[in-house]
C-alpha cells in the first residue's frame, strides 16, 4: 500500500511560466524566442540549462542567480504561481491520512520559499541544495527514502518528467505518478517510458486521492 506522497516542485506544484519569462528578460531576448529554444532543447533530450548557452556562451546559471539577487531580481515564486489544484489536493490527501512531502531540485532560496508556503501542509520539505544531491541521481532518492517514515515501496513520487522523476524514482523502488503539464510532460507524454513506467498517469493532482484509494483498496 502507499502511505506517503512526495511531490516534485517545478511544473508539478509551481507553474514556472513567470520565472522563465524573467530569465528571458535577464538575457535580453524575447520571451517567445526563449521559450521556443527551451522547448527545442528539451525535445532533443538535452539538459534545459543548455538553453542559456544558446543565447550566451559560457553562461553560468549559479553565478547569474547570484547576480540577479544582487540587483534585487532574485528568482522567486509565490502563491500566485501554484497550480490551482495544489491546495485542494493537499487538503484531501491529508484528510485521507497520507504522509506528505516535497522534494525537488531547488536552491536554498527556493527551499525557504517552499517552507513559507507549505510548512503547515506537509511533513517534509527537502531540496537538492539541502542534501547535496540532485535528480536524477540515485542519491537524491536515497535521501528521500531515508527521511520518509515508511518503506520505499510505500512511497509515491509525483513529478512531471520521465527522465528526472519517474524513471529514477521507480529504480529506487518507489511508486510514481506522472502529471501531464509543463513542457517536459507535454513532450514526453506519448513516449513509451511515459506510458509504461508510472504507476499512475494523471491530468491533475485532484485525481490522486481517488487513484490512491483505489490502489490501496486493491492491495488489501
Amino acid at each position: 500500500m502507499i502511505h506517503a506522497v512526495v511531490f516534485d516542485v517545478g511544473e508539478c506544484l509551481v507553474d514556472e511560466t513567470r520565472e522563465y519569462g524573467t530569465w528571458a528578460d535577464w538575457l535580453g531576448v524575447p520571451r517567445h524566442t526563449f521559450h521556443a529554444v527551451f522547448g527545442a532543447v528539451i525535445a532533443q533530450g538535452r539538459d534545459y540549462r543548455e538553453t542559456f548557452q544558446e543565447f550566451r556562451s559560457g553562461f553560468d546559471l549559479y553565478e547569474e542567480r547570484e547576480k540577479r539577487a544582487a540587483t534585487g531580481q532574485p528568482e522567486s515564486f509565490g502563491e500566485e504561481d501554484l497550480y490551482e489544484d495544489v491546495r485542494p489536493a493537499f487538503r484531501q490527501l491529508r484528510a485521507d491520512g497520507l504522509w506528505l512531502g516535497i522534494a525537488g531540485n531547488q536552491t536554498v532560496r527556493a527551499g525557504r520559499i517552499l517552507r513559507e508556503l507549505f510548512s503547515d501542509d506537509v511533513d517534509l520539505i527537502g531540496t537538492s541544495d539541502d542534501w547535496g544531491a540532485s535528480k536524477p541521481d540515485a542519491e537524491f532518492f536515497k535521501r528521500v527514502a531515508a527521511v520518509v517514515p515508511f518503506e520505499v515501496g510505500e512511497i509515491l513520487y509525483v513529478g512531471d518528467r520521465c527522465d528526472n522523476d519517474i524513471k529514477p524514482a521507480r529504480q529506487a523502488g518507489m511508486h510514481t505518478a506522472l502529471v501531464h503539464r509543463g513542457p517536459w510532460a507535454s513532450i514526453q507524454w506519448n513516449s513509451t517510458e511515459a506510458k509504461e513506467l508510472p504507476t499512475f498517469r494523471i491530468e491533475s493532482l485532484d485525481e490522486l486521492a481517488v487513484r490512491l484509494d483505489e490502489f490501496n483498496a486493491s492491495m488489501r
